[in-house]
């Protein structure tokens, strides 16, 4: 028997509990939330879905009572508050980070060897916060940002190359943020083949400005966050460690030495299966782009310092 608890049942941690049940990624899945009669209601929805779909996992939501999380392989921590006008980034940063610390010890009260999925933002520091706060080996703290990047880098690709996007290969490294993600357009593959032999240079950089600019292009057509591809990027990720499929999706990481980098929780690309980061994939990247990586390592160092300046560590 397997079990996911997805933490948060607004867009996003509902499309991924969905996601979960409909691929039938564990018998299981509690959705949970501090919203008395959200979790339950949505949960209710998606199993009445299940005979139109055909699955078997069931759902369940709960409002606050973390027991009902017991036993859980995988959390799939989603809560937190999106930064309203006038909030300065340390407020965000504060807010969110009691929100986190706070989830990941209810959790882990009740499932002691679960490994975590972190979603909320910012999630490259939410995602040291929960392993640096509650001192867990890092194969167990993921942050998801880099399989969400990828996949939509893929879809730009895909867009440009007008091509099936199954049939594309690509991964984003670096903070998940607009200015600090690297798509790396030096491993990109169509059909194993080098997507330059395709696509012009002028292409290939309105794929790359696309893809960094993803999520904001979608909160501007949508007037909110996406949440179909960042609840189904935190789905695949539980279900590679679920069904042990030790696939290599980029994630936020904690480093120990990779990259030359230390004390850092950053995108990388990893190979993920039921122990959860079970290796960090250290690629030969252009000097272009370490450049960029360089670039993106002090910006999330910047962010992630705020964590003991406001006390949260």
């Amino acid at each position: 028997m397997s079990k996911v608890t997805v933490v948060g049942a607004g867009n996003v941690g509902a499309t991924c509990a969905n996601v979960l049940a409909v691929n039938e990624v564990a018998n299981e899945i509690c959705l949970i939330d501090i919203k008395e009669g959200l979790a339950e209601g949505k949960a209710m929805d998606i199993m009445q879905t299940a005979q139109l779909m055909g699955f078997d996992s069931v759902v369940n939501g709960v409002t606050n009572d973390y027991s009902k999380t017991a036993n859980s392989d995988v959390v799939i921590i989603t809560s937190g508050l999106p930064r309203k006008p006038g909030m300065t980034r340390e407020e965000l940063i504060g807010v969110n980070a009691g929100i986190v610390k706070s989830v990941a010890t209810s959790v882990l009260k009740y499932s002691p060897d679960a490994i975590l999925i972190v979603v909320s933002n910012p999630m490259d520091t939410m995602a040291y916060l929960a392993l640096h706060s509650l001192g867990l080996p890092r194969n167990r703290v993921i942050g998801m940002g880099g399989a969400l990047d990828s996949a939509r880098f893929k879809y730009f690709l895909s867009q440009a190359l007008h091509c099936n996007a199954n049939d594309v290969e690509g991964y984003v490294i670096g903070g998940h943020g607009d200015t600090t993600m690297i798509p790396l357009t030096s491993f990109a593959k169509y059909k194993g083949m080098p997507v330059t032999d395709f696509l012009s240079e002028e292409e290939l950089e309105n794929v790359v400005k696309n893809t960094m600019v993803g999520g904001a292009t979608l909160t501007g057509l949508l007037g909110t966050s996406a949440w179909m591809a960042p609840g189904a990027a935190a789905s695949s990720m539980a279900e590679a460690i679920i069904k042990d499929q030790k696939k290599v999706i980029p994630c936020a990481a904690a480093l120990e030495g990779e990259y030359g980098e230390h004390d850092l929780t950053i995108g990388v690309p990893a190979v993920i299966g039921k122990n959860g980061i079970e290796k960090i994939l250290e690629v030969k990247i252009s000097d272009a782009e370490k450049e960029k990586f360089a670039a993106s390592v002090a910006a999330v160092r910047k962010t992630t310092a705020i964590l003991k300046e406001i006390n949260a560590l």
